[in-house]
């Protein structure tokens, strides 16, 4: 695992067409339970390194009911995005992520880490990427339809603050969805006493 991250640190595929140049976000570990498959790094965190490290990554701690510490540590979360570099501005947000990463760099991931239980897709490009034919209409359908894709994989929109509106249009999310992700992830990592 170890030389896979290594390799990555180091990959320049994409240089030519990275603005903001290559820093690859990543993290992983063999024994990795719960694989969190987001979009790409934003600007704060092409700078931290630290994956998440924003107000969408609070959001998503929020939403699946674990604080820093569990999140950050690799046994029990890896984080590999669809890209692993920030992909520049666009005119609203960021830039798509590159789609060189995934194909090259996901399968190699995945055959590492055999203890992988739930994988959870953040943002359209990881549940089209993975769900393929499977996947809903639109976002909100294989949202509103997580159940389908369960146990190992679990849809979700971007935590960003930018999608509280799409959240104020969709309550069911909020009260359906939110309490069966923390539930899931609550019976992965363990946390309380009635599993130990």
């Amino acid at each position: 695992m170890n030389s896979i991250l290594q390799q990555i640190k180091k990959c320049q595929v994409c240089k030519e067409g990275l603005p903001s140049g290559c820093n690859p976000v990543v993290t992983a570990h063999r024994k990795s339970k719960i694989v969190i498959v987001g979009q790409a790094p934003g600007i704060k965190v092409h700078q931290s390194g630290i994956p998440w490290d924003d107000k969408s990554g609070e959001n998503l701690r929020s939403w699946m009911g674990v604080n820093r510490e569990q999140f950050y540590d690799t046994q029990l979360f890896a984080i590999i995005p669809m890209g692993f570099c920030y992909p520049g501005k666009a005119k609203n947000g960021d830039l798509p992520p590159r789609k060189e990463c995934a194909p090259l760099w996901h399968p190699a991931l995945f055959d590492m880490m055999s203890e992988v239980k739930m994988v959870l897709l953040v943002g359209l490009y990881a549940q089209k990427y993975y769900l393929k034919q499977a996947i809903g209409k639109n976002l909100t359908q294989t949202v509103m339809n997580y159940e389908q894709y369960l146990p190992y994989f679990f849809p979700l929109p971007h935590p960003s603050p930018l999608n509280n509106i799409w959240q104020s249009k969709n309550p069911w999310f909020k009260a359906k969805v939110l309490p069966a992700l923390s539930e899931q992830v609550d019976a992965i990592v363990c946390k309380t006493d009635s599993c130990i």
